[in-house]
């Protein structure tokens, strides 16, 4: 294994080598409402290729300065800026100048769930994601209530974005290839992304509830010094899977008004 790939490997990421994959991939974005596309990891440019054909400008992030250096000199168009950074650590408003951006990239697995949680916190610059995961991980994101793969980034994504899984990605298509197939997913978000409650709280909650999923709402939320009359609403005997996403948020409105009204 040559060190180029050996570094990758580190940084959780294998190199996409199957072209048709990389245009499907670029073809799950919908052009709906911005110019701008952000790709985060491009490593060798099998996927920023068929980006930079849109109708977008194109900025392709990675942490490695190989990977930089070769895009730079072999992928050379108007609409396309290079940049070396870390999307965990940038300030997502001066990307595009707070002008809103699509995401999108064939994510490394080890910072994946890291990559949706900052988009969500961003959701306001962000109207649409696409890319691809683990696929369990992609799976989890689109899960619905009542599975036992649903939880936290099911509840907190759905909350803001409709999520959509859209196809399995083998192994062999990979350089080199992971133990595991990966799903590509695209998120579309909701026309009303603001929530009716409290933001903090709602999030809090969620989190809170499926630290311990197998106990009831009553028992694993009781840190947050519910009333008794409020205890007693049926949805506190229900576990976090049973709730879908509006269940959750009529849940924070209850807290929220407990609260209230017990001060």
């Amino acid at each position: 294994m040559n060190n180029k790939v050996k570094a990758k490997k580190h940084l959780g990421q294998h190199f996409l080598h199957d072209e048709g994959v990389a245009e499907k991939i670029a073809n799950t974005l919908t052009l709906n409402d911005y110019k701008n596309v952000l790709e985060i990891g491009p490593g060798m440019g099998v996927l920023t290729k068929y980006l930079v054909e849109k109708p977008v400008e194109v900025i392709a992030m990675d942490v490695d300065t190989e990977s930089i250096d070769y895009l730079k000199k072999n992928l050379p168009k108007d609409n396309l800026t290079i940049v070396e950074g870390d999307f965990l650590k940038f300030n997502i408003a001066e990307i595009f100048n707070n002008q809103p951006f699509a995401i999108i990239g064939n994510f490394p697995y080890n910072i994946s769930t890291q990559i949706v949680f900052k988009t969500l916190e961003n959701r306001n610059l962000i109207p649409e994601f696409s890319g691809m995961f683990q696929k369990e991980v992609a799976q989890r994101i689109c899960e619905k209530e009542g599975s036992k793969v649903y939880g936290i980034l099911s509840v907190l994504t759905q909350a803001f974005y409709e999520c959509e899984y859209l196809f399995t990605v083998k192994p062999g298509v990979f350089n080199p290839p992971p133990k595991v197939d990966s799903g590509v997913l695209r998120l579309s978000r909701k026309e009303d992304f603001s929530l009716p409650c409290d933001e903090s709280l709602f999030f809090k909650v969620v989190k809170t509830a499926f630290q311990q999923r197998r106990k009831t709402l009553r028992n694993s939320l009781k840190t947050f010094q519910i009333s008794d009359k409020l205890k007693e609403d049926t949805i506190f005997a229900q576990r976090p899977e049973q709730l879908s996403v509006q269940e959750f948020i009529s849940l924070t409105q209850k807290i929220e008004g407990d609260a209230i009204s017990n001060h």
